[in-house]
């Protein structure tokens, strides 16, 4: 299997600008911008959320935040996704009316908010999940794909303010997706891997943001066993991966990581003599972006 079936597209003029400023001298200075604009997802006739975004890939965006919500279920089958560039709408349509509908109706009925609705939906599904204790994670795979990551031109080596996540196999690079939000990241892969009938199994989950529960219950949810950041944790973040049995991964930076869960999957046949240390300028860069974040 091919490296980067998809990959970052920092050189597309539609995803970033370029504006004036001042630098810490007082010289006059261009720096690129991510675009950020609004995308309002219909699920069938009703609206469901206005979501900010860089612009690309809004029907894997589209579809991997109603599967990643748990809006949509094994039953439920689409038949249409329909985006209009002009008035910023992307229309997702189902053969029949889904569950999720018909429980928003109820909800906003009764108490004008479906959010309990829908974190409980989220966590009903997560405790349902069963991950394969099976899985393996090589360090020799961890280590090239860090390097392969870290260095592959993209809007985050570009112009910063921007989240990556990136679904490999084994030490390949398979799918890279960026937006302005993790979670719209890790959506565009959920509805890519929907959409192109592509198996969780072997498959491992990198992310450049912090590993809050939002990241690890969706992660689960995809049926993705492992999951690694360069970035940090969360309590609750690791408490979940703990509970559902996911290899859970931090700090990976050139040949230090971190394991918090699921360390049973870890094989150590990588030399990290053989490692190098991150290169400063991504190491200043990311620590930067990260304080940020």
């Amino acid at each position: 299997m091919q490296e980067f079936v998809v990959a970052p597209r920092p050189d597309d003029p539609r995803l970033t600008r370029t504006v004036a400023g001042i630098d810490h001298e007082g010289r006059r200075v261009e720096t690129a911008v991510v675009m950020e604009r609004p995308l309002t997802l219909f699920l069938n006739g009703r609206e469901i959320v206005t979501m900010m975004t860089i612009g690309d890939h809004p029907d894997y965006l589209a579809v991997g935040y109603l599967l990643n919500q748990n809006m949509l279920g094994p039953t439920d089958r689409i038949v249409a996704v329909d985006y209009d560039d002009e008035i910023e709408t992307v229309v997702v349509r189902t053969d029949h009316e889904t569950d999720f509908e018909d429980k928003l109706r109820k909800k906003t009925l009764t108490s004008g908010c479906a959010q309990g609705t829908v974190f409980g939906d989220l966590m009903e599904k997560f405790d349902e999940v069963r991950l394969d204790p099976n899985a393996v994670l090589r360090t020799s795979w961890l280590y090239a794909l860090t390097r392969k990551i870290n260095t592959v031109p993209s809007l985050y080596l570009a112009a910063g303010a921007i989240h990556g996540c990136v679904l490999c196999e084994e030490d390949r690079p398979l799918v890279y997706m960026e937006d302005v939000g993790r979670h719209n990241a890790i959506d565009k892969i959920a509805g890519y891997m929907y959409r192109h009938h592509i198996s969780p199994a072997g498959k491992i989950f990198y992310t450049t943001g912090r590993l809050t529960s939002e990241m690890v219950i969706k992660t689960v949810q995809m049926g993705i066993p492992i999951l690694i950041s360069r970035s940090g944790f969360t309590a609750w973040g690791v408490d979940l991966a703990r509970q559902a049995g996911l290899t859970l991964i931090g700090r990976a930076k050139g040949k230090r990581f971190v394991a918090v869960a699921g360390s049973e999957r870890i094989v150590f046949d990588g030399d990290i003599r053989s490692v190098d240390d991150e290169h400063p300028r991504l190491a200043r860069k990311a620590s930067v972006e990260e304080d940020a974040a």
